[in-house]
């Protein structure tokens, strides 16, 4: 039997991507309507049926992976891009633990954002709503075919996946569990569709589909995001590089620093939460050792004159090392002279997403955060914690670093919109 899908894709939009899109997006916006009218326990329901069948197609999924893995290392890909792209029974739990985490969050979906009872008897009342149909534009993370249906659901939208062909096969098989176990659920199958072919014009069809696609998000490298800014039709949520830097202080706990400093760069270097630039108080007392820590651990380190004097396994950074994210176990190294010095190379060379400070000192600590306009700000943390997740989101879309709608862990709240509702008692205006 025919499914709508395979109806959908068939005949021209098989191979004309701007027919696909159209009608992939025309059956989302139908589905979404659909999805609209669920009840929150309906859809918290159908979530975790889909987590349930994220869990038994483990086998399944990390067959598919291992498909996908084998073709990134004959093809040459980075060891960043590998590790993102790659699964074990511990990612797809931890997929299957998110769908679950988003399902026990509360509805944004018709929460009150702010009421006020006008002097004239009218009452204006803010509330949230779905965005509509969402299109996700990704490269190399097969979790975020999970992230994205689980958040995109749950706040009521539908959503269009355009994973990238390095992950082509993980992302057909988490997907192909992920609308089991919601169809089950009772939420239509178009709600969340996967473009099926690997054609670069479908991305093209889709940053051009004004009217169809209300948002487009792009998650991954620098040339995929600019291209989308640059060519989009339809509003984007973005983020640029995760520059993110992290300054000890010279009141810092040398322990501590040490431990955050390392963490922040080493516990997963190819995550947008890395920390690529370390800037050291030139008074801080512990400098040979919290270099030492990293050199030791296998991070190759470029640093200014003063950096390479502390340990002479350190190269010389160039310019473009300041601007840099390696995504990599490499680090920029500069030493200031106090939080004035650090606050203006960080203006200088953050990327606004992620950036942190190691102090002992309270006032500093609050006057960084102060004073550092980036998506997130930290005191005494690793960068490693900018992840939805762990700021009690569930999962996350991604990490916005623009001003605009939304910015920082990009989850339930951000993929809602609102409108006002006016009750009046027959009030006419003079």
């Amino acid at each position: 039997m025919q499914t709508e899908i395979e109806r959908l894709t068939q005949g021209d939009a098989a191979t004309d991507s701007t027919v696909l899109v159209d009608r992939l997006a025309r059956a989302g916006r139908a589905a979404q309507r659909k999805l609209a009218l669920m009840t929150d326990a309906a859809k918290a329901t159908a979530l975790k049926l889909a987590a349930a069948s994220v869990r038994d197609a483990a086998p399944a999924i990390l067959i598919a992976n291992a498909k996908d893995v084998a073709a990134a290392h004959d093809s040459g890909l980075s060891a960043a891009m590998i590790d993102r792209l790659t699964l074990d029974s511990g990612r797809v739990e931890a997929a299957a633990s998110a769908i679950e985490a988003v399902a026990d969050l509360p509805d944004p979906v018709g929460q009150t954002i702010d009421r006020a009872d006008r002097p004239n008897g009218l009452v204006f009342e803010r509330v949230r709503v779905p965005i509509g149909l969402i299109g996700i534009i990704y490269e190399s993370r097969p979790n975020v075919t999970a992230d994205a249906a689980a958040l995109c659901v749950r706040a009521g939208n539908a959503v269009l996946l355009r994973g990238g062909s390095e992950a082509v096969h993980s992302n057909r098989a988490i997907h192909a569990a992920m609308i089991q176990g919601l169809v089950r659920g009772g939420v239509p199958a178009e709600a969340v569709q996967l473009i099926p072919t690997q054609d670069r014009a479908a991305v093209g069809a889709m940053l051009a589909a004004a009217g169809l696609i209300d948002m487009i998000v792009p998650r991954g490298g620098k040339s995929l995001v600019a291209r989308v800014q640059a060519d989009a039709r339809v509003p984007v949520l973005a983020h640029l590089d995760g520059i993110c830097h992290t300054y000890v202080h010279q009141s810092a706990d040398p322990e501590k620093a040490r431990r955050i400093a390392y963490n922040a760069k080493m516990r997963r270097t190819g995550i947008c939460g890395a920390m690529e630039t370390l800037l050291i108080d030139a008074n801080f007392p512990a400098a040979p050792e919290l270099l030492g820590d990293l050199l030791d651990g296998g991070c190759s380190v470029r640093g200014d004159a003063r950096a390479q004097a502390i340990d002479p396994r350190v190269d010389p950074a160039s310019a473009e090392d300041w601007d840099t994210e390696y995504l990599a176990p490499v680090l920029s190294v500069g030493i200031v002279d106090g939080l004035e010095q650090a606050l203006d190379h960080i203006a200088r060379h953050s990327s606004n997403h992620t950036d942190a400070i190691v102090a002992e000192d309270e006032a500093v600590a609050e006057e960084f955060l102060a004073k550092v306009d980036s998506a997130i700000v930290m005191a005494n943390a690793s960068s490693q914690f900018a992840d939805g997740g762990e700021f009690g989101l569930g999962a996350e879309i991604g990490i916005a670093t623009g001003r605009l709608h939304a910015r920082g862990p990009v989850a339930l709240e951000g993929l809602t919109t609102y409108k006002w509702l006016v009750r009046g008692s027959g009030q006419v205006r003079p």
